[in-house]
């Protein structure tokens, strides 16, 4: 694209136009991108923070939340409690299991 014929003017639309596309593209990205993020999570049945980590940085260190609930079977499947429930605690409830079973005392 030979841009010496253009006016100053022209150049700065084309501009605004380039810059309008490539922030509609970023949007497109980001919504595709976070799509894909939670379907690869709710495969595995994690959260998506589970699965990139927290976004915000803190300073410091940060009391963690313990243990709420346990697998009875398997000790290695955990959950706190927080964010969205893992596959694990999504089939023991719909095996009509209550979730006050897996509480940790």
């Amino acid at each position: 694209m030979n841009l010496s014929s253009y006016s100053r003017q022209d150049l700065i639309r084309l501009q605004r136009q380039i810059e309008r596309e490539l922030d509609y593209r970023r949007r497109q990205d980001q919504r595709t991108a976070r799509k894909e993020i939670r379907q690869i999570a709710e495969k595995y049945g994690l959260s998506v923070t589970e699965l990139v980590g927290s976004s915000s940085r803190r300073s410091g260190s940060v009391a963690r939340s313990g243990t709420v609930y346990r697998h009875p079977d398997n000790p290695q499947l955990t959950w706190a409690g927080r964010g969205r429930k893992p596959k694990w605690v999504r089939e023991w409830e719909a095996a009509g299991n209550s979730l006050d079973q897996l509480r940790q005392s």
